[in-house]
């Protein structure tokens, strides 16, 4: 098994390997919100001796290939060249050519500037329109060309493999093993009776939640492309959406009117909201379980271990199978 441990990554390897990609820090490191890698904020000066804030971000060993993670620093090279607010790593001069990736001990990293903001508020519809606008842009970058080293974003062999690793879980609960598996199944089965090669995949930010969407003064900016895949467009939408049938439909439509000011939806896409939602759950708890051996993930996440979380996904899981029957949402625009 591939080795998923930062126990080497030590304060002095982070501050040794900054330096060694060109920037010296002033001050302390800052550890951030974040577990799939281990990202720091430090102070550093820049090339005009102006004191400025940039992140480390330090990539999980084993997860992506070098390939795929320069495939991610070029899609948001892309994106930025179509001047769509984005984070784009740093190409520091340690080398030539100039790299966006580096080695240090084992681990490889990458140096961004550090951007502020406050999480995008959905209910502010001007946001979502904005929103809508950007994804709009982005989707249309997503399609000039495929990733050729980062996966689909749903696969008959990645869902099976999420499976296997659920029922193999050790801390499933005993006394709801057999709850869980008559739940599990069906919503497996239901989501690969899906003919996703029908639906148009592109290059997708993946990951597109609250989170990952900073509001500021000079407007929208999305960070954090770990998770870019390949995949239909209504991924980066459907996160955007919340309430009752009504609230999501409103929501989508003011979506949408921004987003179709520069690229075309397709309204078959629809139907995969629920699917795609139903993956996700999966998707995360399969996720924590392989994790489950870093430290941190105990620490952070201990009702995972808890018969009653066990409990509630065997209820969301049944309430997502009730969700494929229904119809999918209505576009009230008529698009």
């Amino acid at each position: 098994m591939a080795d998923f441990s930062f126990q080497d990554l030590t304060p002095n390897h982070i501050l040794d390997a900054i330096e060694a990609a060109g920037l010296y820090p002033t001050s302390g490191l800052l550890a951030l919100n974040s577990y799939e890698n281990r990202v720091y904020q430090f102070l550093a000066e820049d090339q005009t001796g102006k004191s400025a804030r940039y992140v480390a971000k330090f990539y999980r060993p084993g997860r992506w290939s070098t390939a795929a993670i320069l495939e991610e620093h070029e899609f948001t090279a892309d994106l930025a060249a179509a001047e769509i607010p984005v984070v784009c790593p740093l190409a520091v001069p340690i080398e030539q050519p100039q790299s966006t990736l580096f080695t240090a001990g084992g681990y490889r990293f990458a140096l961004f500037p550090s951007v502020g903001g406050r999480a995008l508020e959905p209910e502010q519809w001007e946001q979502l329109e904005d929103l809508g606008r950007h994804l709009g842009r982005l989707h249309q970058v997503g399609k000039a060309k495929p990733f050729q080293h980062r996966p689909m974003l749903v696969s008959a062999d990645l869902l099976r493999e999420h499976q296997r690793t659920l029922l193999s879980c050790p801390l499933l609960p005993e006394s709801l093993q057999s709850a869980f598996v008559a739940i599990l199944q069906p919503v497996v089965e239901r989501i690969l009776q899906i003919n996703w090669s029908q639906y148009q995949h592109i290059r997708l930010h993946g990951d597109c939640h609250i989170g990952n969407l900073l509001w500021s003064d000079q407007g929208l900016t999305l960070v954090d492309f770990d998770d870019c895949r390949q995949g239909p467009a209504i991924q980066d939408l459907w996160m955007m959406l919340s309430g009752d049938r009504f609230q999501q439909e409103a929501q989508l439509d003011t979506l949408l009117s921004g987003y179709e000011e520069f690229c075309d939806f397709d309204p078959k896409e629809l139907a995969l909201i629920e699917p795609l939602r139903a993956f996700r759950i999966i998707q995360y708890m399969a996720w924590l379980a392989v994790r489950w051996s870093d430290p941190a993930f105990p620490r952070s996440f201990g009702w995972f271990a808890e018969p009653r979380y066990w409990e509630q996904q065997i209820l969301a899981l049944k309430e997502q199978l009730a969700a494929f029957a229904e119809p999918p949402l209505n576009l009230q625009s008529g698009l």
